[in-house]
């Protein structure tokens, strides 16, 4: 039996996930990592606290199997995206907080460019919109507030990296510098086209070249495991960002095949194959992967609030004890009676793009209770996929004929269905929801040989469930009109 073991590091929690080829999971272990928002916009994590949480459930991990390193035949990597982490090549220590890709503080210099004319420019090279959501501008503000970090930037003391970046540094012990594509595609520094760092952007931002870990493709072998680490030497092959990982693991491998993964924000990707294409409708177009020597692309819509505001309702009102509570809670009401939440805790992502758009509830009476507020949060999460969907039919020529689902909002069988009745379309879900986790496992299988199609991961996928649009055309306009008239009300720019 060959082993594969998936790190899969999110904005909450750091995970271990032992799966056979199969895709049958053996062991999982599981972290939360803590965030903190020192001001408003604000959104930091610790990333020595990453790393060792990540450690901590490898070995987790490892015990729940009865299995050593020794036992794994690869490993893979997945990460939360756009998290940005600078450090000291020579101590390996952080210089900064990791700045979290909901972190908004770069703001200001977004609106900047925006101002200067860029946004054509930055979409044409990047496939990205000029948001504080990418990781140029969390860099270009650490480099412009933490003293001396431009000066060890310049003399070739500093590092930059995303999560995975910063997970093979010290899985290598300070040996390997470098960045996988997907995760590249987020930074709105990489050119697209070339997949390379785009010099032009760099010199522009003014930010360093020597601070820049090297690209690599998603199913490259990149080393082992540092000796002494883990017991055992494991080959770490196979990297993606969290949202192509789930696109791989989903089996989405043809052009036109679509997933969307409830996380702690929402991330719907559509394959558009070999193909380059540009949103006119304000998508983005990222990497989905490099892989037996082919390069994916697909259009994201990002959302940014979505399992995030079932954690408000049960951290910042306290209206539910545990986030699986809320499904039981919006089921004792068969509506919301009128009430709508638009989550812009942190603006607004795809496909309205306003920084400061901020969250609003109305259509509150005096009937109103925690039932209804807690269903209106859960309709929040599938409108805002509606208008995602929305956007991006006007960008392709295909129809979507199915969505496939993953994430933990995925095991809600109200919002799921309320989620193929607002988009009119059937929503699948899989027997195995660890899409994410399987997606960087079987890349790395994929590298190191354990497969040698990608017929044979697509195979691994079973269904669980399908939920099939029910709902009348006439209500579901009634309901898509009642929201976007509350987003008019929310958003700053209107």
């Amino acid at each position: 039996m060959r082993y594969l073991l998936a790190l899969d590091q999110g904005t909450t929690s750091s995970r271990a996930i032992i799966f056979d080829e199969h895709g049958k999971i053996y062991a999982t272990a599981q972290r939360e990592t803590q965030i903190k928002t020192p001001q408003s916009g604000w959104v930091e994590q610790d990333a020595n606290e990453i790393w060792a949480t990540q450690m901590a459930v490898v070995q987790q991990a490892f015990a729940s199997a009865h299995l050593l390193a020794k036992d794994i035949f690869a490993l893979g990597l997945t990460n939360q995206r756009e998290t940005t982490v600078v450090w000291d090549k020579r101590t390996g220590q952080p210089l900064a907080p990791a700045l979290v890709w909901q972190d908004r503080r770069a703001a200001s210099w977004c609106n900047q460019l925006i101002q200067q004319g860029y946004s054509n420019k930055i979409q044409q090279k990047t496939g990205l919109r000029i948001d504080p959501y990418f990781s140029a501008g969390k860099l270009v503000w650490l480099l412009e507030n933490i003293q001396g970090l431009r000066t060890l930037a310049e003399q070739g003391h500093a590092a930059f990296g995303t999560i995975d970046c910063w997970l093979v540094w010290n899985l290598t012990q300070g040996s390997e510098h470098v960045i996988e594509a997907s995760n590249a595609s987020r930074t709105m520094l990489m050119n697209l086209q070339s997949q390379q760092w785009d010099t032009e952007l760099l010199d522009l931002f003014n930010i360093p070249h020597q601070v820049l870990p090297k690209i690599i493709r998603s199913d490259e072998y990149i080393a082992d495991t540092a000796s002494g680490l883990l017991g055992s030497t494991i080959a770490i092959a196979g990297i993606l960002g969290d949202q192509q990982a789930a696109l791989f693991g989903q089996g989405c491998f043809d052009v036109g095949s679509a997933k969307n993964t409830y996380g702690t924000g929402c991330f719907m990707l559509f394959n558009t194959g070999d193909e380059l294409q540009l949103s006119q409708n304000q998508l983005l177009t990222t990497l989905a992967w490099q892989a037996q020597n082919q390069t994916r692309y697909a259009l994201e819509g990002s959302v940014f609030m979505a399992g995030a505001i079932v954690q408000w309702l049960r951290d910042g009102l306290g209206i539910i004890q545990h986030s699986q509570d809320v499904e039981t809670l919006a089921n004792q009401v068969s509506d919301t009676d009128g009430v709508v939440l638009v989550p812009a805790f942190t603006g607004l992502g795809a496909p309205y793009w306003d920084s400061d758009a901020r969250a609003l509830l109305c259509g509150i009476s005096r009937g109103t209770n925690k039932a209804h507020i807690a269903r209106a949060a859960l309709e929040a999460i599938a409108f805002q996929v509606a208008d995602v969907l929305s956007a991006m039919q006007s960008d392709v020529s295909q129809p979507l004929t199915q969505l496939r689902v993953d994430g933990g909002a995925s095991r809600n069988d109200m919002l799921m269905q309320f989620q193929a009745d607002i988009l009119n379309v059937p929503v699948l879900r899989p027997k195995m929801h660890e899409s994410t986790a399987w997606g960087a496992a079987a890349m790395a299988g994929l590298k190191m040989g354990a497969f040698e199609h990608l017929d044979e991961i697509a195979a691994t996928w079973q269904l669980d469930r399908a939920f099939e649009p029910s709902m009348s055309v006439d209500r579901r306009e009634q309901h898509l009109n009642k929201w976007h008239r509350a987003l008019v009300r929310a958003r700053s720019d209107l």
